[in-house]
């Protein structure tokens, strides 16, 4: 049944179908204009839920909602307390919100596939991609931010002079300056680029393993699609949590006064 939806281009009209982005403008300015929404709903959820929890704070018995946030408050607590060796106000509030935002963008991918998409059918969207951390742009998006960040701290902590000298100095002394600067750009643009592929190639395969359940007969979809569900709760959280660990330590680094 699912391969014959969409015009009924059959299963690999299904699947092109589902991975085609529902965007605006042309070349450089095509904004994704589906990862764009679901990004910003998902951001605003997250604030407005842990409004509410600080709100409703108390310091009698805790209702769920208040024991769901300090429990994750906890948990990236600890994960900055053993990763993260300087001093800053921001790293912790910022851990938090990218495990938090990529875990609820990851958690797109275990809603079915048809549901979103034949609600966006009814209202004249031809395309619907609901999963944002499955787009390229929105992953590399987040890792840059973070790569901006790491830049900002080397040179406000370090120096403009000091943050030079790492670049053009280490590892191998004055003498092979230019050697030094291309391996200290490889390193440093690495960073952002492994973050964004990492996540992305997680849940892009996640996704299409979905898709490819959908094009089954329907009596076997229950038998492969629940064990993948179940599976994929784990992937998308393992994937928030390495995205959140990797963007502790680089900053750390950053941190770092040699």
């Amino acid at each position: 049944m699912a391969s014959e939806a969409h015009g009924g281009g059959g299963a690999t009209g299904y699947i092109v179908h589902h991975l085609t982005p529902l965007s605006a403008g042309e070349g450089f300015w095509t904004f994704h204009l589906d990862t764009l929404f679901f990004s910003v709903v998902l951001g605003i959820l997250f604030l407005a839920l842990f409004r509410k929890a600080a709100e409703k704070a108390t310091a009698d018995v805790p209702g769920p909602l208040q024991n769901f946030a300090e429990m994750l408050v906890e948990f990236v607590d600890s994960q900055v307390k053993d990763a993260f060796h300087g001093k800053s106000v921001l790293i912790a509030p910022l851990s938090l919100t990218i495990f938090v935002w990529i875990w609820l963008m990851n958690f797109m991918d275990l809603i079915p596939v048809d549901l979103l998409p034949l609600i966006g059918s009814v209202v004249g969207l031809e395309y619907l991609r609901v999963v944002p951390s499955t787009d390229l742009n929105a992953t590399f998006g987040m890792s840059i931010s973070v790569f901006f960040l790491i830049l900002f701290y080397s040179i406000k902590v370090k120096g403009g002079i000091g943050f030079a000298k790492e670049m053009l100095l280490s590892p191998f002394g004055k003498w092979m300056i230019p050697f030094n600067l291309l391996l200290k750009l490889v390193e440093e643009i690495a960073r952002p680029v492994s973050l964004a592929l990492r996540l992305f190639g997680n849940m892009y395969a996640g996704e299409l393993i979905f898709i490819l359940i959908a094009l089954l007969p329907w009596f076997i979809q229950p038998l492969l699609s629940f064990p993948w569900a179940v599976f994929h709760i784990l992937i998308i959280t393992l994937q928030a949590f390495i995205f959140m660990v990797l963007t502790i330590v680089y900053l750390s680094l950053a941190h770092e006064d040699h």
